[in-house]
């Protein structure tokens, strides 16, 4: 109580002072625009005090569920260390006092957001903090939050308007956690799956990844309670050995068709920051190039939000990549570059500082990266309250329509990769004995990365998910803990699995990744855990062997972030789910289809390559990738970019391609689609073209659409395209953004695998420049 007590007086006391001022500071005063406010501001501000909007440091976690009545006080007096080496807590909260912080990231406790706006209120100017925090699928870095299915799972799902909701409902619970500022979505374009990060990616095709990115930045900002970050800008989703931060090279041509994309859809859709990416990019660090910074994003794009970096690539730039001498002099790169603001840590207030003393930055430009970031606070009401009510917090997390959403998402995301001999769903004829095994059977794998342990009774596991349903069909449900620790599955631990599963009918296996954070190097997917493998890790095939041979009615369940390539389970295994990392109610999601109560849907939004040795695989390659053939492997991947099963059987037929008058410059696309089945299900039709003929090699095919379709049993639709002919643009033999004339050809299908598409040309007469 003296916490809240001591909350209440502060806020009162300094919104008293604010009112108090309002005459003499239009930048405290609302009636003024925002613009207005932020250049009233700028002139009080002494050069140390913009640098300062300019730092961001990690947040000091001082509290505990068992240390709520630490006040601000208390911290400044703290002998606690802090988590810069030299530095104790109250040094970092002293600086905020003086005004010397402006930012700080993952202040994971409600209570601490609090005391350090409370701090920031001791300042001159009385400038509050913006909150930072990697809320990648929900604000999961903060315990009892929704935890949203991950970015590739709701890739999965082909609907844009998912991703809009789950960027509404982040935004209200990171406020009401006290951050305000997303960092997400990430919208690097996958083209290495070994690479750790692939679950918080939307996958491997550039408008699919653009249109996930901006409904989620659409949703985020779309109150101006939040702010979004578009990152990393830019490539490193194709790193040269699979490992994050490792080199990339490409030519501007590759950059501009694949990964610029999602980024100039980002600002189009009005996102207020970008992140630099770990990457060098030909040889240039991307958090000191200043083509990538300035010309591109700046000009180019017209980018009018602020720059952030990552975590310590700026001192990298000096540390790792050995092109500056010192960090001061990695600092005037990146700043002069374009960077706005830095992550994390002492030290870049001085340097910077120094460097306008020297006369090596202008004060102007250290007025235009403070601008941004001031007007971001006003426009989030930081300076009327930056406080948020802790009795109101548990309120506005986990609510029942964010729970919805998130369960949602799972049912549409899931994939049915394989369903041989109709396994599912379960027949309920017979009311058989079922048990669910396998590490990734009953634990959080299923929440993914960037989440913090997570209360029990707010996840539902996928035994939870396949008990809960079964129980009440009849079917007895049980568990068996083959150990959860993937990477150290014994023999013992088979052998004590497959004695159990005897005596079941059905037996379903979890296997997988686990990306969870807290696990340390116990996991094998996620940030900066990459492998040079994309098996299943550990002894997970053996399990799945050694219950093969006891069963024929064997299910194996995925549950990943990365695509996982194990070609005996697609040619030994009847029924296999692609489960991705499902979020908080993923196990009921799963249940649902195991069952039938829900048909699946889901559709992949990358490629599953048969093994390390085909990457680079993806399925809008160029047409002289495949030209000669491998010895001892196949060139046809495990799974299509776009591959999901339904229960229902969907038929395309009747593809009609023509152009509508020359004004319109649309293309209209017609075809039919059947649902040839007793089940009423979903289908996420999907169209693509291709450039017959081109001044440049152009890839075999590129998605150029996608729906949702709800259809009846045997209930046939007639399905509608309209597409404008901008969207068949590319960089010519010149580099010259245009559509060439010629044929193109148009396919229409339930993923991109040739064999199942239906086709139709169309001859363009004329040249298209944009």
């Amino acid at each position: 109580m003296k916490f809240k007590y001591f909350l209440s007086s502060v806020l009162c006391l300094f919104l008293l002072t604010a009112c108090n001022n309002k005459s003499e500071s239009i930048y405290l005063d609302s009636n003024y625009s925002d613009q207005e406010r932020v250049e009233d501001l700028l002139t009080r501000m002494t050069l140390e005090e913009k640098v300062a909007q300019m730092c961001q440091y990690v947040g000091l976690n001082y509290l505990s569920s068992e240390n709520e009545s630490s006040l601000t006080e208390e911290i400044l007096n703290s002998d606690s260390k802090a988590s810069y080496k030299g530095f104790l807590k109250k040094d970092i909260a002293q600086m905020v006092v003086d005004g010397k912080i402006g930012s700080f990231l993952h202040v994971l406790e409600p209570q601490e957001s609090n005391i350090l706006q409370a701090l920031a209120l001791k300042s001159r100017l009385k400038i509050p903090l913006i909150i930072g925090i990697d809320a990648i699928h929900g604000n999961g870095m903060v315990k009892g939050t929704t935890v949203y299915p991950s970015p590739i799972t709701i890739s999965s799902s082909f609907t844009d308007t998912l991703a809009y909701q789950v960027g509404i409902q982040t935004a209200k619970e990171i406020r009401a956690a006290g951050s305000h500022w997303a960092f997400t979505p990430n919208i690097d374009v996958l083209r290495d799956p070994r690479w750790g990060r692939v679950g918080e990616t939307f996958g491997e095709d550039p408008l699919l990844v653009s249109n996930m990115g901006s409904s989620m930045i659409k949703g985020l900002q779309e109150t101006n309670k939040v702010i979004a970050c578009a990152k990393h800008f830019i490539a490193g989703s194709e790193p040269v050995n699979g490992l994050n931060a490792s080199p990339m090279d490409i030519s501007d041509r590759n950059m501009r068709e694949i990964y610029l994309k999602p980024f100039k859809k980002a600002v189009e859709s009005g996102v207020y920051s970008v992140m630099a990416a770990h990457n060098e990019l030909n040889g240039i660090p991307c958090h000191m190039n200043k083509y990538l910074m300035t010309d591109i994003l700046r000009e180019e794009l017209q980018f009018k939000g602020f720059i952030v970096s990552d975590w310590m690539d700026i001192e990298r730039i000096h540390t790792l990549h050995k092109i500056a001498e010192n960090n001061k002099d990695a600092s005037f790169l990146s700043v002069d570059a374009g960077m706005d603001m830095h992550m994390h840590g002492p030290y870049f207030l001085e340097h910077v500082v120094e460097l306008v003393k020297e006369n090596k930055i202008s004060e102007k430009r250290i007025d235009e990266s403070v601008r941004k970031i001031l007007l971001a606070k006003i426009k989030l009401g930081l300076f009327e309250n930056p406080f948020i009510d802790l009795e109101e917090v548990d309120n506005k997390i986990f609510t029942k329509e964010h729970k919805n959403t998130s369960l949602e998402i799972a049912r549409k995301s899931i994939v049915l990769l394989k369903n041989s001999n109709r396994t599912l769903p379960i027949n309920f004829e017979k009311k058989n004995r079922i048990l669910v095994t396998g590490p990734n059977a009953n634990n959080h794998s299923i929440l993914g990365d960037w989440t913090k342990p997570q209360p029990e009774e707010n996840v539902v596991t996928i035994f939870e998910g396949i008990e809960k349903i079964g129980s009440q069909k009849g079917f007895e449900v049980d568990f068996f803990d083959s150990n959860s620790d993937i990477l150290n599955i014994s023999e013992n631990d088979i052998l004590s699995t497959v004695d159990i599963a005897k005596d079941y009918d059905y037996v379903f296996v979890v296997v997988g990744d686990n990306s969870l954070r807290h696990l340390n190097k116990k996991k094998t997917a996620g940030e900066n855990m990459a492998r040079s493998k994309i098996n299943l890790a550990g002894n997970q095939l053996k399990l799945v062997k050694s219950l093969e041979k006891l069963t024929n009615k064997l299910v194996v369940v995925y549950v990943n972030g990365k695509p996982i390539a194990e070609p005996w389970i697609e040619d030994n295994i009847d029924a296999i789910i692609e489960a991705w990392e499902p979020g908080s109610f993923g196990g009921q999601a799963v249940g649902e289809i195991i069952f039938g109560d829900v048909n699946p849907s889901g559709k992949l939004p990358l490629t599953f390559p048969r093994s390390v040795g085909q990457l680079q695989m993806v399925y809008n390659h160029k047409p002289s990738q495949y030209f000669h053939k491998y010895a001892q492997e196949k060139i046809t991947p495990l799974y299509s970019f776009g591959h999901g099963l339904s229960y229902s059987e969907f038929v395309y037929s009747n593809l009609v391609v023509k152009k509508s008058t020359i004004k319109d410059s649309i293309i209209k696309i017609s075809f039919s689609l059947t649902n040839e089945s007793e089940f009423e299900g979903e289908e996420v039709v999907q169209l693509y073209f291709r450039d017959s003929y081109s001044s440049v090699t152009r890839p075999v095919k590129e998605l150029l659409d996608y729906k949702r379709i709800s259809m009846k049993p045997n209930e046939s639709k007639q399905i509608y395209f309209n597409i404008p002919i901008k969207k068949l643009a590319f960089y010519d033999i010149n580099m010259k953004n245009c559509v060439e004339k010629g044929n193109f050809e148009f396919m229409v299908g339930g993923s991109s695998k040739e064999s199942g598409l239906v086709k139709d040309s169309f001859y363009l007469m004329d040249r298209y420049d944009f």
